[in-house]
């Protein structure tokens, strides 16, 4: 390294800057480059009594700092040296990744101040740290994780009990912690949050019963048990736990709650809704959601916020009006889109058809006393028809039809149990109340309902999509509303690659405090994904992480084995060169404390 003098040629001015000077092997011949950018002399000597004379020390300094990190290592190896036993040399540093973002986020600094006034002997924040790491990169238990904290490069200078005892502080900052987040993202990366995607997931615990209500002494349920037996989406009779999570425009996610199992979707939005717009302040927002979510109360309420917020919702075409209905078969109306053909010309696509109308839509809104009212709502309408859908929708039914047809020729063979999904193709069907079995007496005979089924195909591939946003275009509002993938692939993120369930924790801020971690993970996971500018799938991502590891070779060395081109992007992203087989225990500090500043 040297110290450059750069003159200005139109006004004579000397700029300094400190430059490594070296032999370009390609070009075949001696080059530099700028390491440091210093100012203009005259300006510098302001500040210096020689500047000149200062950073030619500093020059000299990076000099030897920079001989001193490329000096060659030796290594000193016996060719039959055993391993101890029971020794694991192998150590991880693609967390490193995952460190950065998280304290980009500032959440060292967030539970370290949270913990301040605590009697804690142990650092809260190390232990979070280590539950999001281990969450993203080798999913387990709270008991494995705690026994494989030392293949990565930190000290986790705690116990067991300390990351039990963790859990139930965990719990009752969660809301805090989100919040937080949401203001470093909003900060440090920017949010879109003119759309919020919502949705509800649920997942499930492997025991028997239900968690018991909390009852005062009048037995009003003061406290309802969170794992309840409920509609699970996996189809599983074990108890649930509801998640509802909302996600903005980029795909990021926002916030979490968690509701017992019993509750129905729809009741999920306006309590998280509510505190969401209390404590983020987001402004006006247009929520997007599937089906599950569109009931009359939550639109109403949407509506009258202060913000006047805004809704794009999927309407279950077989559960609209017959006069809806016959709207949506209605061929007049309807238009086609052209697509791109395989030569670069464009036809109609005959499979796809799109109408749309603004009309006026009565709902049934909950009054205080418990009755309903009904209330008129402007809105866009659109309907579209897909063959694609279609298809789908008479696949995902044959297997349903085939066991309702199979139940009425043999209903011996069945149980209220095993006859899930068949039921609503069978009539004149009872069972059992005891054991469950269907009962034959009587002559009394379960019969295939043909007519079901020639109602529901009537409608196959048919979607309705209802907004608040009556000047938008037909083209806007489906794509906004088909952004719900995301939020999809989150929950499939969450139960896959982050293994959240199911779910071995059993106390309630126990389960808290593990979804607190999760949503974490979740969260910088996605980050890290743009980061890369969305140029491979999360699952590889995590994979490379896991693949950029060592093992000690000697003496404070560190041999690498894996390099690919995820590795290049994901170090390019956070300014960390993965490409090295060696690395000195110094280099790999300096890369941590650089991820951590």
């Amino acid at each position: 390294m040297y110290l450059k003098k750069t003159k200005n040629s139109k006004t004579g001015r000397i700029y300094l800057s400190i430059a490594h000077g070296y032999r370009d092997k390609q070009k075949g011949y001696s080059t530099n480059r700028t390491v440091e950018k210093i100012g203009y002399l005259d300006e510098l000597q302001k500040q210096y009594e020689d500047p000149i004379a200062h950073f030619k020390r500093v020059a000299q300094d990076m000099t030897a700092k920079h001989q001193d990190e490329n000096r060659p290592i030796h290594i000193y190896a016996e060719s039959n040296e055993q391993l101890p036993l029971g020794c694991d040399l192998r150590m991880n540093l693609g967390y490193a990744a995952i460190a950065k973002i998280f304290h980009e986020l500032k959440l060292d600094i967030f539970f370290r101040n949270k913990q301040r006034n605590r009697n804690f002997k142990y650092n809260t924040y190390s232990v979070m740290l280590l539950l999001v790491v281990s969450r993203l990169l080798s999913p387990s238990s709270k008991k494995r994780t705690f026994e494989n904290k030392a293949r990565y490069f930190e000290r986790f200078d705690f116990e067991l009990i300390d990351v039990y005892r963790s859990l139930s502080y965990f719990a009752g900052i969660a809301k805090q912690v989100q919040r937080h987040m949401h203001e470093q993202i909003t900060a440090v990366y920017g949010r879109n949050t003119e759309l919020v995607y919502y949705d509800v997931t649920n997942y499930y615990f492997e025991i028997d019963k239900n968690d018991a209500d909390e009852i005062d002494e009048n037995g009003v349920i003061v406290h309802n048990g969170l794992r309840k037996k409920g509609v699970s989406k996996e189809h599983r009779p074990d108890p649930i736990v509801q998640m509802g999570l909302c996600m903005d425009a980029d795909g990021i996610p926002i916030a979490y709650d968690l509701h017992p199992g019993n509750t129905n979707d729809v009741l999920t939005l306006r309590p998280m809704f509510r505190e969401l717009k209390n404590n983020c302040n987001l402004g006006r927002v247009i929520v997007v959601a599937d089906k599950g979510i569109t009931s009359g109360d939550n639109i109403w309420y949407m509506k009258t916020t202060p913000d006047h917020d805004g809704y794009v919702l999927s309407l279950s075409v077989r559960g609209a009006t017959d006069d809806f209905k016959k709207y949506v078969l209605e061929e007049k109306g309807y238009y086609h889109k052209k697509k791109k053909m395989p030569d670069g010309t464009f036809e109609y696509d005959n499979s796809f058809k799109i109408k749309s109308r603004n009309d006026v839509r009565y709902i049934k809104v909950s009054k205080a006393d418990g009755g309903k009212m009904t209330k008129a709502v402007d809105e866009r309408q659109v309907i579209f028809y897909s063959k694609k859908y279609a298809d789908r929708a008479r696949e995902e039914r044959a297997e349903a039809i085939n066991k309702a047809r199979d139940l009425c020729a043999n209903p011996a063979k069945y149980n209220r149990a095993a006859s899930y999904g068949a039921l609503k193709y069978v009539n004149n069907v009872d069972f059992d109340k005891k054991t469950g079995e269907i009962l034959t007496q009587n002559g009394r005979c379960p019969v295939f309902n043909e007519a079901k089924v020639l109602e529901e195909e009537k409608l196959d591939g048919y979607y309705v999509i209802v907004t608040s946003e009556t000047n938008k275009s037909d083209d806007w509002i489906i794509d906004t509303y088909r952004g719900l993938w995301e939020i999809e692939e989150s929950f499939k993120i969450t139960k896959s690659e982050l293994e959240a369930k199911p779910v071995f924790v059993s106390r309630e801020d126990h389960i808290n405090a593990h979804f607190l971690s999760c949503f974490i993970a979740l969260v910088i996971a996605r980050l890290l994904e743009k980061k890369v500018e969305h140029a491979y799938p999360l699952p590889q991502i995590l994979e490379t992480l896991n693949k950029i590891s060592c093992s000690l070779e000697d003496k404070n060395v560190y041999l690498f084995d894996h390099r690919s081109e995820i590795s290049d992007a994901i170090g390019k992203a956070i300014g960390v060169d993965f490409s090295l087989r060696r690395r000195r225990l110094h280099e790999i500090k300096n890369i941590l404390k650089l991820c951590k500043n």
